[in-house]
């Protein structure tokens, strides 16, 4: 379960970037417990309460993690074995960084910053620069710690991409069932219309969840997306996940159609409630036109191909955030440095496993902790 609805400005569209002014009256907001709480009943309408999570299991959570990054984790820690703190020590620890698929830019990032931290404090222990390396991509990673917020647009349309096996459609299905579990109604579109039984495959995670889909058979994927939308305001859903096909961004052409479809949601118009009697600009209108998130789900496994995905897709859509899957297992977890230095998108969830609840919110620091154990 998930912390979706913290109060946090909204990512600007990709349109306009004009913030809804204090004129414009604000919608109540109903928030989804934190992400480790056990989700309280609640009459309609009515908003939750955020519970502290429980300590045995946010630990479980924790212990997952870092076993799903301990490939990674293993080549960088064997740096600090030595006995004392050089110009090899730092060479090693450049050549762990590169191979852990940390990238150029943020590995000469975090080996000047350590530096700094460690002249500082004046540290001499080789085993001690590790913790000061921890602190170091927690600072990096932490402008990628944010939450995704549900509740100020109704409904809040959400398009999910990536490339042919980086988990979409599995990721949409996990964040269904925690959406639904929290009493968020979703609705489903299945528009991938292109992929052999696509839509068979989002419709068995609609009948797990106990949510509507829409769908057609062989139809455009960019109408579906349409009519999901439409119909999720016509139904009060509180959000519209849209499932799209899998394109490669060197595909140019492919790229092409899923602007085409962001673009025929746009035409959907407003899903503010009571806007035409406050907005008076147009930009006041744009901000509030779907979809209010464009969501990348990128495979953890892939490294430096990870963030060459996140910025074509970003280039071609605006991204407001990013979903890393399959870090269990991976000897190349620091990609998320590397996105962080040179395309700073919020991480909302990542994956170390096939469960349901194997997709958790990012946390900066537990995930550098995890990294470097």
């Amino acid at each position: 379960m998930f912390s979706f609805f913290r109060k946090k400005p909204p990512a600007p569209h990709p349109v306009v970037a004009s913030a809804i002014p204090d004129a414009l009256p604000q919608p109540a907001t109903t928030p989804v417990p934190d992400a480790m709480s056990t989700p309280p009943v609640a009459a309609p309408g009515q908003a939750f309460t955020s519970e502290p999570a429980p300590a045995l299991e946010r630990q479980s959570w924790i212990d997952k993690l870092k076993a799903g990054l301990r490939k990674t984790g293993n080549s960088i820690a064997t740096v600090f074995t030595g006995t004392q703190i050089d110009d090899a020590l730092y060479e090693d620890l450049e050549t762990a960084l590169l191979m852990a698929d940390t990238g150029v830019k943020a590995t000469g990032h975090l080996l000047q910053d350590l530096k700094r931290r460690v002249k500082e404090s004046k540290t001499t222990d080789p085993a001690a620069v590790k913790s000061l390396l921890v602190a170091s991509l927690t600072d990096l990673l932490t402008p990628l710690q944010k939450s995704l917020v549900i509740g100020r647009f109704k409904p809040t349309v959400i398009m999910v991409v990536g490339v042919n096996g980086a988990g979409k459609t599995t990721s949409i299905g996990k964040l269904t069932r925690h959406l639904a579990v929290n009493n968020a109604s979703v609705l489903l579109a299945a528009a991938d219309t292109f992929r052999a039984a696509a839509r068979e495959q989002l419709g068995v995670w609609a009948d797990r969840t106990a949510v509507d889909i829409i769908s057609q058979e062989g139809g455009d994927p960019a109408a579906v997306a349409f009519d999901a939308v439409s119909a999720g305001k016509a139904r009060g859903r509180d959000v519209v996940l849209v499932d799209t096909a899998g394109r490669l961004p060197t595909q140019l052409h492919l790229m092409q159609e899923l602007v085409k479809i962001k673009r025929v949601i746009q035409k959907a118009g407003p899903t503010l409630d009571n806007l035409s009697a406050a907005a008076s600009t147009a930009d006041e209108i744009a901000i509030t036109i779907p979809p209010h998130e464009v969501l990348l789900v990128i495979d953890g496994n892939t490294g430096q191909n990870a963030l060459t995905q996140v910025k074509a897709f970003d280039d071609a859509l605006g991204l407001t955030g990013l979903i890393v899957t399959k870090l269990d297992g991976t000897a190349k977890g620091g990609v998320l440095a590397a996105i962080a230095r040179e395309r700073p998108i919020p991480v909302y969830f990542i994956g170390v496993g096939e469960k349901l609840e194997d997709l958790e919110t990012f946390n900066a620091r537990e995930f550098a902790q995890a990294l470097l154990s």
